[in-house]
């Protein structure tokens, strides 16, 4: 008989929870009928993050895909009217990125979405749990643990 993996253990239940939130996600998305992939929402809120319209090489450095990706969203945000591509006021070869206004109305649903989802999802914790839940979630994000509460190489300020 073998022993239980306590890590394969949380490996899985963490990829439940993720294909979960993915699932609840786009039923959310999908109520909205905003038109929109999951791979164009993760696009249009990376663009939202820039404080100027990017290069599409830019993009696709930011979601660590390749150019040809970045393209096919492009197209099909451009396509809906959520995007528009705009020449580089110092370079006219280079071509960059923008948001409509369309593009922005899309967002502030993608959010509302995502709240409602999150909503859901958080709904059978408390607030302790919530706040428990956010620390061990920001633990694993940075991939840094805290010090050992003992631990001689942290001293009190």
């Amino acid at each position: 008989m073998t022993a239980p993996d306590p890590d394969g253990l949380l490996a899985e239940q963490l990829l439940r929870l993720t294909r979960r939130v993915h699932r609840i996600q786009k039923r959310h998305l999908e109520g909205r009928e905003l038109g929109i992939t999951p791979a164009q929402s993760r696009l249009l809120r990376t663009l939202a993050h820039y404080a100027s319209p990017p290069r599409m090489a830019d993009l696709a450095e930011r979601l660590e895909v390749v150019p040809r990706a970045v393209t096919t969203l492009v197209d099909g945000l451009e396509a809906n009217g959520k995007v528009r591509r705009v020449p580089d006021p110092a370079n006219r070869r280079v071509i960059r990125i923008e948001l409509t206004e369309d593009g922005r109305a899309a967002l502030r649903e993608l959010r509302a979405a995502r709240r409602s989802a999150a909503e859901e999802i958080l709904a059978p914790l408390g607030e302790a749990q919530r706040e428990a839940l956010g620390e061990l979630l920001d633990t694993l994000i940075d991939g840094t643990a805290p010090a050992p509460c003992g631990d001689a190489s942290v001293r009190p300020v």
